[in-house]
């Protein structure tokens, strides 16, 4: 999925961002750990946001930061040829807690019962770990499925601006609620989409 119809409009706004960083010698791994500090402030926006309504709209913004700055530090070291393993691993680590952060703080809020919010969270790293995990058995890290983190982002992203202009229930959810949901299902479809990907073509 992984919305290909935007990656233009993203490499666009990317690429000259990138240019900035590196004329002014930001490093990747300053780059990824401001996209953990977004991830971490819109968690706590998204858990106080029951409370002071207008924390929604701060936690999709926040998000958008997240996702931005997650994109820019790969770019970065790719044209200031700073890439490094290292780099690389703190990337995907930082990544794993940044879901971590927002997903569970959306269910914490009440958006969602936690039996769902659990089902996501464990959709959500499973789907992660069957990405590095076909790396691992060197067939090249995969991203395939309905339901990458780039599309996650951007589902979290759409539901978080519109739950802050109709917070109302829809069929007993909110948009967030309703979110979760589709992150759920989706990250198991996923799972299993990589797990069949991983196990045909293993000798």
């Amino acid at each position: 999925m992984t919305f290909n119809a935007l990656r233009p409009v993203a490499t666009r706004v990317i690429d000259p961002l990138a240019d900035f960083f590196i004329r002014y010698e930001v490093s990747p791994d300053t780059v990824s750990i401001i996209s953990l500090i977004c991830a971490f402030f819109a968690g706590l926006s998204f858990y106080y946001s029951p409370e002071y309504k207008e924390l929604t709209l701060l936690a999709g913004i926040l998000v958008v930061f997240n996702s931005l700055f997650d994109a820019l530090d790969g770019v970065i070291a790719r044209k200031s040829n700073r890439a490094t393993p290292r780099g690389d691993f703190l990337d995907h680590v930082i990544d794993r807690y940044s879901d971590i952060f927002i997903i569970c703080s959306i269910f914490f809020a009440g958006y969602a019962s936690w039996q769902i919010g659990v089902a996501a969270i464990v959709g959500v790293l499973l789907t992660s770990y069957l990405g590095t995990q076909a790396q691992a058995l060197n067939l090249g890290r995969y991203y395939g499925g309905i339901m990458g983190r780039a599309d996650r982002l951007v589902v979290i992203i759409i539901a978080a601006f519109a739950n802050s202009v109709y917070p109302a229930s829809i069929a007993g959810f909110s948009i967030l609620g309703w979110a979760v949901i589709l992150i759920a299902v989706t990250s198991h479809i996923t799972a299993v989409q990589r797990i069949f990907y991983i196990w045909n073509r293993l000798d």
